[in-house]
């Protein structure tokens, strides 16, 4: 059992989580040294993020048989993107509004210090709404890969997904037999770097924890609890009740991917999880083009968590500035949140700089009451990491079962195993089993 158990590689992730955390509290000094062994970890798999998109979106519309089948699928998860979304921003408002989190703080404006928030404000003046959908297009056709963004990444796999499906078989099929195997080959190159998973894990919490120190959640315990709670009802509700009109049960869903929510959890980075989320949809029975064209254009469309945060941060600021805000202001805030928050996921801090971006465009709310959620904004991106991760999954599963693209039969097979089994986990360590043994 002990041999077994070693094998996975969630169980040393969680292991490491766990050795992390206690590093962060008792040796701070030691663990905020860990940072780099994070950062490392991430920028490996990001790395990697831009030609798996590229290669799964163009194969995704390229093997969906017709032009006209991927843009009716891709149409259709835009408007769902755009509809589950949106009642993401709408709870986030609702939550604020009854629970009032900031209403005690009293915070004075004068005693702001906007230099705290600076570097997020700064990185956040060009995504105003008219250069955020501008920044879509990019400079060259490979800029965008060796800048990382996912949207003009998207943007331009999409354009070469369709340019493939429109060619005649004879040209089509050597083009999708190649891109099949330079994906093949990225998805390799993942397994190999998930090996490094419990460091990169256990360093981004130790680091997190040495820094910031759980003493400093005390303060903003409201707020935080009031965050989480309100991901939760977004998660089990409104997600539950979309699983439940489709067919299936998120809880089992969400059981499914718990190895790759672990690793979400840990770096707070949903795109840490990306491509083994992608693997495992295939395995549950979904098709490959509904999983390489909904899932990707989910991580710059379909960003729950952070919908989420954007309007309960906004008005916890204005609530704790005593700043009362019109029926008419908020819905201000939701729209330009639906703008500021497509392709936030390829930027660095996204959330918070995100929110920079909204409440710069938003009149009423002062940028630099930012600070007041600086110090906890580390403990908040877990929630939003996590959210964005569980609704593309749902949503792909969702997409799948209205084209009918989803093999009901696996699916039920799949979710219906012992954990053990059914789990499918990210990897495993042959190599330390058989030291084990």
């Amino acid at each position: 059992m002990f041999k077994r158990a070693a094998s996975k590689l969630y169980n040393w992730v969680a292991l490491m989580i766990v050795l992390g955390a206690l590093l962060g509290h008792f040796y701070p000094s030691v663990a905020v040294k860990m940072q780099p062994l994070a950062d490392g970890f991430i920028a490996l798999i990001k790395m990697l993020i831009p030609p798996v998109i590229l290669c799964s979106v163009v194969l995704g519309i390229a093997g969906s048989g017709s032009i006209k089948k991927a843009g009716r699928v891709g149409g259709k998860a835009i408007l769902y993107f755009e509809i589950v979304s949106t009642l993401a921003l709408v709870i986030g408002l609702v939550m604020a509004n009854v629970f009032g989190p900031g209403r005690s703080f009293h915070a004075d404006p004068s005693k702001l210090d906007p230099k705290l928030v600076a570097g997020y404000v700064a990185q956040a003046q060009h995504l105003t709404i008219t250069d955020h959908l501008l920044k879509m297009i990019p400079k060259t056709m490979f800029s965008a890969f060796t800048d990382g963004d996912i949207l003009q990444v998207l943007l331009i796999s999409v354009l070469l997904g369709f340019s493939v499906a429109a060619l005649s078989e004879k040209h089509k099929a050597p083009l999708i037999g190649f891109l099949e195997n330079v994906s093949k080959m990225f998805f390799g190159v993942m397994h190999q770097i998930l090996y490094l998973a419990p460091i990169g894990a256990g360093a981004a919490i130790a680091y997190t924890i040495g820094k910031f120190g759980l003493k400093s959640l005390i303060p903003m315990a409201q707020l935080i609890f009031l965050f989480y709670a309100t991901c939760a009802v977004f998660i089990f509700l409104v997600l539950g009740l979309i699983a439940r009109l489709a067919g299936f049960n998120i809880f089992k869903v969400v059981g499914y991917i718990k190895d790759e929510l672990l690793l979400v959890m840990a770096t707070s980075s949903s795109e840490s999880a990306l491509i083994p989320l992608m693997e495992k949809m295939e395995k549950l029975g979904l098709s490959k083009s509904i999983v390489g064209l909904v899932i990707p254009t989910g991580y710059s469309f379909n960003l729950d968590g952070t919908n989420i945060y954007m309007t309960l941060a906004s008005l916890f600021i204005a609530q704790a500035l005593g700043i009362e805000l019109t029926l008419g202001q908020q819905m201000g805030i939701l729209v330009v949140a639906m703008i500021t928050s497509k392709g936030a996921a390829g930027v660095t801090g996204s959330g918070f700089i995100t929110l920079a971006a909204t409440l710069a465009v938003v009149p009423g709310i002062p940028v630099a009451g930012m600070a007041l959620i600086l110090g906890i904004d580390k403990f908040m991106s877990e929630a939003r990491a996590i959210t964005n991760h569980i609704g593309n999954c749902i949503a792909a599963v969702v997409m799948a079962s209205w084209e009918k693209e989803l093999d009901w039969d696996k699916f039920h097979a799949t979710l219906g195993k012992p954990a053990e089994a059914a789990a499918a986990p990210v990897a495993e360590i042959p190599v330390l089993a058989n030291e084990m043994e």
